[in-house]
């Protein structure tokens, strides 16, 4: 058995565990039931519901701010991304909120506790004292516990799970074991407490000084400089009253300074202060820890209910492959709104970011969404994003910007080539990852296969794969009314290898051909055509739906990145974790290799290999 009050009960649980509210849940519907009206003045249960309500929206919002790159970016302390296995480890952090209130639901449901009815709604006197009774009892009562379970056996048993985080987030603030929970709680009620005992309580303390705690919690644990360091020099006494998140980091790192709970002054007092943490303060509200990245991966929106699978968003979506979750639909009014206001007037933004072998690797998104992309009168604007974030990116010393898939699109703009055109003299290599892409679906075709029919036949893609297979006498069926793309296509393979390219203008001309390379939409239909036990490789965007159970129906093209990348906890859009698109990382062997030229417009089917190899030699591997 471990050390009592190490686990949490209802570990086992699951999800199961938030029937721990149900209770209060029944308590409320039972008086609703009576009254015929919610409970607002009689019920403590409803006052509960409502603050884990606000409290749970208080650590969704901080902890949304802190991952808007595009607003914290430069003032973040620790430059490192948090990774699936803090993810994971923190997936129950609101274990602590749950205590906290069924707490709460016992004491205020005792006959000592005065009901809501026989409180004020504001008392300025509990307001004195609650902070009175912070500062002379929460704050050194938690200081010195907290020094104490930093000590030995303490530590290994209660603690060190906790500073398990390398990176500090708003929601690590709820992540740790029951001692801790019930410490927190101790401080966070004995303000409380002592106000109601003196007949000072309120309404709006309980709300107010509760919500006040989490806020100065998660911020804290944002890992984002929010205090500015001008405040303190303006007025040095403020430093001793107010922790920032650089100084809790320095907590987190160090682990034999700064235990304060919100007050420095306990520290100063207890001589546990880090001497670094103001000047550290003032470098990071500076910017002085932002880097410029080594890669940039430009993204765009899917479509509005998937854009709430940006990693600022919430974190148990975006650490997941996306799939539409039902309780995301009430939201869909709110990412509709946000689609306007980036329609309108938003810039290329910076959504998330990893480490790989010192590198920096990050992904910024256009903000369009994928049906905008098909509206003609929005194609000049779009690619005046691109543009944008092309020379924003030759600006800053970026070495590769990797094109994803509408924004490298052959109609909007031939696949980069208006941007290498228009800009000879760009240092930053513009890089559409399609030779990486066909090398993944090339490699997916058993080495047996000696006919494949081919739709999408005359894209960039279909070009290349038809181009690499009649080198290797594999007979192509390529499906395209167009013979004279047909032709073109048929006169750039040697002599020798252009009988293996056939044109087909009808799905009915693959009934015998078992393996298909899908780069058009393709309908229940003419999916139907095929025969049995087909398997359907794609480079389609969006993939299609398997209609046939009797036939097998390949992913997106994508790649595993390689075992050493470091801070990345989030998915790209429907892949694994740990995995990409192809055209992400083309890019990435594009940057690892150091290669100077740019990969734009047409595929060089000789490269095909090359950069295979380069890709299996840098670690990364077929998804």
């Amino acid at each position: 058995m471990g050390a009592p009050l190490a686990s949490w009960p209802w570990a086992s649980l699951g999800s199961y565990k938030y029937l721990l509210y149900g209770p209060l849940v029944a308590k409320v519907a039972q008086a609703w039931r009576e009254t015929g009206s919610l409970p607002l003045g009689s019920s403590w249960c409803l006052h509960l519901l409502l603050l884990l309500a606000l409290r749970s929206l208080t650590f969704q919002l901080w902890f949304s701010y802190g991952n808007m790159l595009f607003f914290t970016r430069r003032r973040r302390v620790v430059k490192d991304g948090v990774d699936f296995r803090q993810i994971d480890a923190e997936w129950d952090w609101d274990n602590m909120v749950i205590l906290q209130t069924l707490i709460a639901a016992t004491a205020m449901g005792s006959p000592a506790f005065p009901g809501v009815s026989e409180l004020r709604v504001w008392d300025p006197r509990g307001w004195g004292l609650a902070l009175l009774l912070h500062v002379t009892v929460s704050e050194p009562v938690f200081y010195w516990a907290h020094r104490a379970l930093h000590r030995g056996p303490l530590f290994r048993q209660y603690h060190a799970k906790h500073h398990s985080s390398p990176v500090t987030q708003p929601l690590t603030a709820g992540f740790g074991t029951p001692l801790e929970a019930l410490l927190l709680t101790l401080a966070m009620g004995a303000p409380l407490a002592g106000a109601f005992l003196a007949g000072a309580g309120s309404v709006s303390l309980v709300y107010g000084y509760v919500l006040l705690f989490d806020y100065l919690r998660c911020m804290g644990y944002s890992n984002v400089e929010v205090i500015s360091h001008k405040a303190f020099a303006a007025f040095p006494p403020l430093r001793y009253l107010i922790y920032t998140a650089t100084y809790l980091s320095l907590h987190h790192r160090e682990k034999d300074c700064n235990f304060c709970l919100f007050m420095p002054l306990y520290d100063a007092l207890g001589g546990t202060i880090n001497s670094e943490s103001w000047e550290l303060q003032k470098q990071v509200d500076q910017g002085m820890n932002d880097r410029v990245p080594d890669f940039v991966f430009l993204a765009h929106v899917v479509d509005v209910v998937s854009s709430m699978h940006v990693p600022f968003a919430f974190r148990s979506c975006s650490s997941l492959p996306w799939a539409t979750h039902p309780v995301l639909l009430p939201l869909w009014p709110v990412a509709f709104g946000f689609m306007l206001l980036q329609w309108f007037f938003s810039k290329t933004f910076t959504v998330s970011f990893y480490f790989l072998r010192g590198r920096l690797h990050q992904t910024w998104s256009v903000p369009r969404y994928g049906f905008q992309y098909f509206i003609p009168s929005a194609k000049k604007g779009i690619n005046r994003q691109i543009e944008l974030a092309i020379l924003r990116a030759d600006k800053m010393g970026v070495k590769v910007i990797s094109l994803a898939a509408l924004n490298k699109n052959e109609a909007l703009n031939g696949g980069g080539t208006l941007f290498v055109s228009k800009h000879p003299n760009l240092r930053v290599r513009v890089v559409h990852g399609n030779t990486l892409t066909a090398a993944v679906i090339l490699n997916e075709i058993p080495s047996n296969v000696r006919e494949v029919f081919l739709t999408g036949a005359t894209s960039k893609l279909g070009r290349a794969i038809a181009l690499y297979l009649c080198r290797k006498k594999i007979r192509v069926l390529m499906l395209t009314l167009s013979t004279e793309r047909f032709l073109k296509i048929q006169r750039e393979a040697p002599s020798e290898f252009q009988q293996y390219l056939v044109q087909v203008t009808k799905y009915q001309a693959a009934q015998g051909c078992k393996t298909w390379i899908v780069g058009k939409w393709l309908s229940p239909r003419e999916q139907r055509w095929a025969p049995p036990s087909t398997h359907f490789h794609q480079f389609v965007v969006p993939p299609i739906i398997g209609f046939r159970r009797d036939c097998t129906y390949g992913k997106l093209a994508a790649m595993r990145l390689p075992k050493d990348v470091q801070g990345l906890g989030s998915c790209e859009y429907t892949m694994e974790r740990g995995v990409v698109h192809a055209c992400h990382a083309g890019g990435v062997v594009h940057c690892l290799e150091g290669w100077d030229h740019h990969e734009v417009g047409a595929i060089d089917v000789d490269r095909i290999d090359v950069v295979w190899k380069a890709a299996l030699k840098h670690g990364l591997t077929p998804a």
